[in-house]
């Protein structure tokens, strides 16, 4: 049996669906059911065992013989400013499904992110070693550097564990994100419904208008590497998760313009105030670690990406 937390959302419910032919039922599925904006991404799982969030502990205590517990359900919003909140569900419920691994030998593992890098000062590599300078540059990503930095303490820990961070994942089943959905995902709606796209602006001199970099990684990709790092099992610890190249914004837009076989029509607005000081204007995984414990494949290039999530799942809005 395996146990996927958060598998009503974005990345765990594609998760969810790809291992489903591997483990013929023996799956549980852990989130709050009662979203219907998410009940699209459960279609594909009717029959698996639904546990819900807030009573998921009381059903650990049970007795189940569980492999590997994928810990992907998450407070992702990076424009929650009540701290209280993130630590209830990004430090707290993390650390006990931590503990309760590492009394029973399961394999965890847990969705950490790319903003735990803030401004990219320390640069993007996975090395623990850099983990307690890291000054993130929202509440969010604070959560998530500090349950990495508590894991990385712990002399009681699960045999396998990691922690993967992120980098800007895209593709089906984000329909219910709203603006935390993938600039994709805003695109193609922009697109569909008015013929344009807006892109916020440059407030760092350093980069021009649409320009700013970012590593964006097909949510395939990911789920590709969690199945390596279960399988496998390499050493535990901290992995970056994005496809290695960074690419800018407009490299993405033209994408899906021309997925839709449309005429660019691209401006710019001011990025919102609320935002503006935490920006990343950049990011690039360092992938030299996964690739050196043994993970071969090549990440999907962004055209291709955008190709397949347009043209298979927005047009017609269907899930994976």
């Amino acid at each position: 049996m395996i146990v996927i937390t958060g598998a009503a959302g974005f990345i765990g419910s594609v998760l969810a669906k790809t291992m489903l032919p591997l483990y013929d039922g023996e799956i549980v599925i852990v989130d709050d059911f009662t979203h219907q904006a998410k009940a699209s991404n459960l279609d594909a799982l009717k029959g698996l065992l639904q546990v819900d969030r807030g009573v998921f502990f009381d059903w650990l205590e049970e007795e189940h013989d569980i492999k590997a517990i994928f810990h992907i359900g998450a407070r992702t919003d990076t424009t929650e400013f009540d701290y209280s909140i993130l630590e209830e569900f990004n430090l707290d419920y993390t650390k006990r499904i931590w503990r309760y691994c590492a009394e029973k030998d399961t394999t965890l593992i847990y969705a950490s992110s790319a903003a735990t890098y803030g401004d990219g000062e320390f640069g993007y590599d996975d090395s623990h070693d850099v983990v307690e300078r890291l000054q993130p540059l929202n509440p969010y990503g604070i959560s998530k550097n500090e349950f990495d930095k508590w894991a990385l303490k712990q002399a009681d820990a699960p045999k396998h564990w990691y922690g993967l961070k992120f980098f800007n994942v895209y593709g089906p089943n984000e329909f219910h994100k709203e603006r935390m959905a993938s600039v994709i995902f805003h695109a193609f709606n922009q697109i569909q419904e008015k013929g344009e796209m807006k892109l916020f602006r440059s407030h760092n001199s350093d980069f021009k208008d649409g320009e700013q970099l970012r590593d964006f990684v097909y949510v395939k990709d990911v789920v590709n590497v969690i199945q390596f790092l279960f399988e496998e099992k390499p050493l535990s610890g901290l992995y970056n998760l994005g496809s290695g190249k960074a690419r800018t914004f407009l490299d993405l837009t033209r994408s899906v313009f021309a997925s839709l076989g449309k005429e660019e029509n691209i401006s710019f607005v001011d990025t919102p105030e609320d935002i503006r000081d935490k920006y990343q204007y950049f990011t690039e995984a360092n992938m030299a670690k996964l690739i050196a414990a043994g993970y071969s494949k090549s990440f999907t290039i962004l055209e291709d990406g955008v190709e397949d999530y347009v043209k298979n799942f927005l047009v017609g809005r269907k899930n994976y």
